[in-house]
């Protein structure tokens, strides 16, 4: 009996010893297997970009009022009133009134939190919105500046945004491709010079995103940027290429 349980054990341990060297030489087997298919190339990142400048200008402008509930009507009077005087605007400096867009009046109460108003008469804001697009980016820029006369006429008017645009962004992309693919086709050889390999031809590239950015901005994203605050701009695309090497 004593010799039987003494020989259980032994087995148990030869098998899981046998056992591991089964799955060693498999995990061996299949590193050797990963590496001869993928030996033979080498994948690296490269980059391109080139400064442009913005041809394309959109801005957003917004007029309002507030008034008491007792004089909506006026309110909306007012609000028709101060949108003739900003289309007078806009005309003088050549603007093609066809070419703007005038969203509907909205309207939202002004609460007053913290003060009892049960007693009080409500008040409400009126709000419209503005929007131009033009390919004339320096005269609007300049436009812009002038708007504050519109102030001395009684028009509580306000930017709420001035993009900037590059419509040729899709072209630009294409050409940027062959330069960040060279880009990488030098970072590949620069890689494989210690080895004494030479890179050989490209085997297969993706684009990555297109980051349009300030002048000299590092804020790049993994989902693409796109600066709309400055008329001049950077464009950088990126590749992920991977070449022959032998």
């Amino acid at each position: 009996m004593e010799k039987s349980t003494l020989k259980g054990p032994s087995a148990v341990l030869g098998g899981l010893i046998a056992l591991g060297l089964i799955i060693s030489v498999a995990i061996w087997a299949y590193t050797f297997y990963r590496i001869q298919l993928f030996s033979g190339s080498l994948s690296v990142t490269g980059s391109a970009k080139t400064d442009v400048v913005s041809d394309q200008v959109k801005w957003v402008m917004g007029i309002s009022r507030q008034v008491p509930q007792s004089q909506l009507s006026f309110g909306y009077d007012q609000m028709a009133a101060d949108l003739v005087l900003v289309n007078k605007f806009l005309a003088s400096h050549n603007v093609d009134l066809n070419a703007v867009t005038v969203s509907p009046i909205s309207m939202d109460e002004v609460y007053d939190y913290g003060k009892d108003t049960s007693n009080t008469e409500k008040r409400y804001n009126l709000r419209q919105t503005i929007t131009y697009s033009s390919s004339d980016v320096q005269g609007v820029t300049a436009m812009t500046k002038d708007a504050s006369n519109l102030a001395r006429n009684g028009v509580i008017f306000q930017t709420q945004s001035l993009e900037y645009y590059y419509s040729k962004l899709p072209d630009l992309r294409v050409s940027l491709l062959a330069d960040a693919i060279k880009d990488a086709k030098a970072r590949a050889a620069k890689l494989a010079e210690p080895s004494g390999q030479t890179v050989g031809p490209l085997k297969a590239a993706s684009l990555g995103v297109v980051q349009v950015l300030a002048p000299n901005s590092i804020e790049i994203s993994d989902y693409g940027a796109y600066d709309t605050s400055n008329i001049n701009k950077e464009v950088m695309v990126t590749v992920r290429a991977s070449f022959a090497i032998r």
